[in-house]
């Protein structure tokens, strides 16, 4: 029945594009939960009345993560061609993505880290210092699970951004669903290809919104 709804659709190159499309977007979580998580955690403590309180350090952090969340993710693809082709070599296929889709998210998740991390009530913090508890500490041991709600609802949405960011990196070869739908689909008007993509995109979508709310309610103790 579905050769019959979806007649153009090879359904091994399917397979192998939605791979691609969950490479591109594993990978790029996991970075820029990382690269997210430090520099959301930076932006926290160095900013006024936190631990490590440095106006000028907080300001270059700042103005570094709202620079790169501003831009169109289809504009800071070309901006990194250069960097790109430095790092990997290359501007075709899945691994070529990861290095605009990780720059474009990380400080978008950045923000949501800080968001999280000030709605932690100060005398948590407080406590921990007036017990002795060394920085560290307070980061690993007070912060971080305080937050983790928070951090696993944003890195939630961040994921599905990133997506949708795999899909436009595609346009441009980067592979995965969104190249597939681009050049078998759209330019070769073959709707059936470009819808059966977008239907399989959604599920991804749906599927990472799910885990990402079960993991979210289940560590929120509120």
């Amino acid at each position: 029945m579905l050769n019959e709804w979806f007649p153009n659709v090879k359904w091994d190159s399917m397979w192998e594009a939605t791979m691609e499309t969950l490479y591109m977007t594993a990978i790029s979580v996991i970075a820029t939960f990382i690269l997210g998580a430090i520099l959301g955690l930076l932006l926290f403590l160095t900013s006024k009345g936190n631990i490590w309180e440095n106006v000028a350090v907080n300001k270059v952090i700042s103005a570094f993560v709202n620079i790169f969340r501003s831009i169109p993710f289809i504009i800071l693809i070309v901006l990194l061609i250069p960097f790109t082709k430095f790092l990997i070599g290359t501007m075709i296929g899945e691994d070529a993505a990861l290095p605009a889709l990780i720059i474009g998210a990380a400080p978008f998740y950045a923000r949501m880290v800080e968001i999280g991390l000030r709605e932690i009530d100060k005398g948590v913090i407080e406590a921990a210092k007036s017990m002795g508890a060394k920085t560290s500490t307070i980061i690993w041991k007070v912060l971080l699970p305080e937050s983790m709600p928070a951090l696993v609802s944003g890195i939630t949405v961040t994921a599905i951004a990133l997506v949708g960011y795999t899909a436009m990196a595609g346009v441009i070869g980067a592979g995965g669903l969104g190249n597939l739908a681009y050049l078998e689909g759209f330019q070769r008007s073959r709707n059936d290809v470009t819808l059966m993509a977008t239907i399989i995109i959604l599920i991804i979508v749906f599927i990472i919104q799910f885990i990402g709310d079960l993991i979210t309610t289940k560590l929120d103790k509120r």
